[in-house]
């Protein structure tokens, strides 16, 4: 099971670089606040359940502040893969089954892979929202399909720090 997590977590990466880098090469979706609210979410909440199942402090107020310039945004991005991807690499599959308690949710006990499972999932479905706002900018979008990395699995291409 860890390792169709690791792949997800790979392709999610890829898949955020190559929007993100759509975004970058296009001012006006640079500069569309529901764009870069959105992709803020998606990277805010990588790092939120990341904080979570590895027991370290998050502020949320902080957080939720949308970075000014796409630069930060790019910067929260790949933080959060090297984070996420690093915890995964240590990750065995007798770890999976430990109970994590969901903060946002009350009363809410789910294992770990299903935390993680969330994550890939939140994140896809608000990629896909990005990438219709995207095609009504931009008038194009890339394809990020999951079957598409797994052809030749590239790594993510980060934008220059």
């Amino acid at each position: 099971m860890t390792s169709m997590l690791r792949e997800l977590f790979e392709h999610q990466a890829w898949a955020d670089a190559a929007l993100l880098e759509a975004v970058r090469g296009n001012a006006d979706a640079r500069k569309d606040e529901k764009l870069r609210s959105t992709l803020h979410h998606i990277a805010m909440v990588q790092r939120a359940f990341f904080a979570l199942y590895t027991s370290q402090p998050f502020d949320m107020q902080k957080e939720s502040k949308v970075p000014e310039s796409f630069a930060d945004l790019e910067a929260s991005f790949r933080q959060a893969h090297e984070q996420q991807l690093g915890f995964l690499s240590q990750l065995a599959d007798d770890q999976l089954t430990r109970n994590v308690d969901m903060p946002w949710i009350p009363d809410c006990r789910v294992s770990l892979a299903q935390v993680l499972l969330q994550v890939v999932m939140h994140s896809q479905n608000h990629r896909g929202q990005c990438l219709t706002r995207l095609r009504s900018i931009a008038g194009n979008a890339p394809t990020l399909d999951f079957i598409i990395w797994a052809k030749d699995r590239p790594a993510a291409a980060w934008a220059a720090a």
